[in-house]
């Protein structure tokens, strides 16, 4: 499927109880924001199971609309160290995620369901052919359910572990699809 037609799927997906981003005034030629930096063609794919919700999205708008991501966080520490480990900038490759609308809270529950909807009606799209490698638990089972080759690898934002142990283990599952 062509580009222009998953982010014209991305934008006409709805779900009652979310917003999309057309709603935020914040829709660009991309699938998600994270596109913005990371849009790599070519690159491996790195799937994760959401952006923000809405008002973390408003919170935090205009680092957002610059970068697509917010670098100060932990989820992004730990990817930015994971890509250097693999000798890999943000540049070369390609973020997705599971779940393409803004919760209207923080941490809000989002429905197996609902997820799984998003996934097919847009992410996995994005995925066929390419070297993915999914980001958590959700992520994987969803390229699982979906029969999209993968290599699982732990959520940056996964407890228990060091921040060096979690960006070493992205770093091995994005060296195995290099």
């Amino acid at each position: 499927m062509h580009r222009n037609e998953i982010i014209d799927r991305r934008r006409r997906f709805r779900i009652e109880g979310y917003t999309t981003l057309g709603e935020v005034n914040f829709d660009g030629n991309w699938v998600t924001p994270l596109q913005i930096i990371s849009d790599n063609s070519s690159g491996p794919v790195l799937v994760a199971l959401n952006w923000f919700d809405r008002p973390s999205f408003l919170k935090n708008e205009r680092t957002l609309r610059k970068l697509g991501y917010l670098p100060s966080i932990n989820f992004n520490i730990v990817l930015d160290q994971a890509l250097e480990y693999a000798g890999l900038s943000r540049g070369d490759v390609y973020m997705t995620q599971v779940f393409h609308l803004l919760p209207e809270t923080r941490s809000q529950a989002v429905p197996t369901e609902h997820m799984r909807k998003s996934f097919d009606q847009v992410t996995r799209h994005e995925l066929r052919g390419r070297a993915v490698v999914a980001l958590g638990s959700a992520a994987a089972k969803f390229c699982r359910e979906f029969r999209i080759d993968h290599v699982a690898s732990i959520h940056p934002s996964a407890r228990g572990l060091s921040f060096q142990r979690r960006s070493e283990l992205i770093s091995e599952s994005l060296s195995s699809v290099l």
